[in-house]
C-alpha cells in the first residue's frame, strides 16, 4: 500500500514522503489517525503543489532541532541522592528528574524524547541521549553523587 505522509513519523519518513507500508498498518493506524493519505493521482498533484510549503516547514523544524541540539549537547546535570553502604541509591534518577532539571535550565524537552532505558540507580556519570529532531540526538551527562549527611 502506497501512502503520502502528512507528518514526520520516525520509523517511516518525513512529511511529504511517499512510503510503502503493509495494508493493515496503513488502514488501521496511518489513515484513521490522519498521519497519511492514499497515494492517488489527485493526492500526488496536491503534494506537488504544496512541495515548497512542506519543504519550508521541514527546514524550520530542522533549524529548531539544531538550536535545541546546541543547547543540549554536552550539558551536565548533577544530582545528589541518598546512598546505602554499597553505593547504591535509595531511590533513582528517572526521566522525570532529568526533564525537571532541564526545565530549570530553561530547556524544554518532552519525556518521550529522553532515551533512558531504565532509571539510574548507581553513583557516577552516565551518558543519556535526547532526541531533538528527525535522526538528530544530543548527548547529556547525568552525574549522580552521594548526598552529604546533614550535621
Amino acid at each position: 500500500m502506497e501512502l503520502i505522509l502528512k507528518e514526520t513519523i520516525d520509523t517511516l519518513g518525513r512529511e511529504g514522503d511517499i512510503v510503502k507500508v503493509k495494508p493493515g498498518y496503513g488502514r488501521n493506524y496511518l489513515l484513521p489517525q490522519g498521519k497519511a493519505v492514499l497515494a492517488t493521482p489527485a493526492n500526488l498533484a496536491v503534494l506537488e503543489k504544496n512541495k515548497a510549503e512542506i519543504q519550508a516547514r521541514l527546514t524550520e523544524q530542522q533549524k529548531a532541532a539544531q538550536t535545541l541540539f546546541q543547547k543540549l549537547n554536552g550539558i551536565v546535570l548533577e544530582f545528589q541522592e541518598l546512598v546505602a553502604e554499597d553505593d547504591k541509591l535509595f531511590g533513582s534518577v528517572s526521566i522525570n528528574d532529568i526533564c525537571d532539571q532541564l526545565a530549570a535550565k530553561s530547556v524544554t524537552v518532552e519525556k518521550k524524547h529522553v532515551l533512558l532505558s531504565e532509571p539510574i540507580k548507581t553513583l557516577g556519570d552516565k551518558q543519556v541521549s535526547v532526541k531533538v529532531g528527525f535522526d538528530l540526538f544530543a548527548d547529556i551527562t547525568v552525574r549522580v553523587s552521594a548526598q552529604q549527611p546533614e550535621a
